[in-house]
């Protein structure tokens, strides 16, 4: 387990210490793990030339609404496949599950196309509504439902409820860490997705925190310093989130158990 340890942990810690070298280090063959002096001019630098505060909002914006509406619209879907029947049920899930093998690259240049016709390009909207429904959210929260016994929606059926009251008073919140997990899941792949929004922002108003770091990185060359300044900035509000939910999230995937 100590292996396993220095093994994961290695390249975080060579990440922080790195972030506070000076530039020529970098060049020093063969390279050295600790550093040879400390400077916090790589920081300095992100925050002076690039509007960090600004990128984060967008991230939050958009990762935060993604994840609140995914987490809605994937769990009502799951539910549905999961519990009601109706005529061409299994057809419609396994053309869900089909989308789950199609590349992003395949779709960006119509999805692109669609947006521009819609007036959408370079706004929230734009990238907020193409990613409200996750093929793969819907599977994790349908196996979450079918996991649970059938005498629960009798049992409120009986009782007068309707179909939403079932779905939200009872068994919405028994899978809590389905939708927990869902959500980080959600959260982190479009907190540090870099394409998607470099595509559908064309404005350095609307760029998010991935999509702004790329700036840093040049055609010839390449700011080793400030580059992986901001990254360590980019990564430790999704680390303190995971740090905080990883019991539900472990509890999650064990409990759905991926039931098909």
């Amino acid at each position: 387990m100590l292996l396993l340890l220095v093994i994961v942990l290695y390249p975080f810690v060579w990440l922080i210490l790195s972030t506070f070298k000076p530039e020529s280090d970098f060049a020093v063959y063969p390279p050295h793990f600790f550093n040879t002096s400390f400077t916090i001019d790589a920081y300095v630098k992100v925050w002076s030339n690039l509007p960090l505060l600004m990128f984060l909002k967008n991230t939050i914006i958009f990762s935060g609404s993604v994840m609140v509406l995914s987490l809605l619209v994937d769990s009502m879907a799951g539910y549905a496949f999961a519990r009601i029947h109706f005529k061409g049920k299994n057809i419609m899930f396994t053309l869900v599950l089909v989308t789950m093998m199609i590349p992003f690259q395949i779709l960006m240049i119509p999805l692109y196309l669609l947006l521009y016709r819609m007036n959408i390009l370079n706004t929230f909207a734009g990238l907020i509504l193409p990613r409200v429904a996750d093929a793969f959210g819907i599977f994790l929260m349908r196996s979450a439902f079918v996991s649970l016994p059938k005498d629960l929606e009798e049992a409120a059926r009986v009782d007068g409820f309707n179909e939403l009251q079932i779905f939200f008073r009872i068994m919405f919140p028994l899978c809590k860490p389905a939708a927990i997990t869902l959500c980080i899941m959600s959260l982190m792949s479009n907190w540090n997705d870099l394409l998607y929004p470099l595509i559908l922002t064309s404005s350095t108003e609307m760029r998010t925190l991935s999509a702004g770091l790329a700036t840093l990185v040049g055609q010839r060359t390449i700011e080793y310093g400030p580059t992986l300044a901001s990254a360590l900035v980019s990564m430790l509000p999704l680390a303190i989130l995971y740090f905080f939910a990883q019991r539900y999230f472990i509890q999650g995937i064990a409990t759905t158990g991926m039931k098909s």
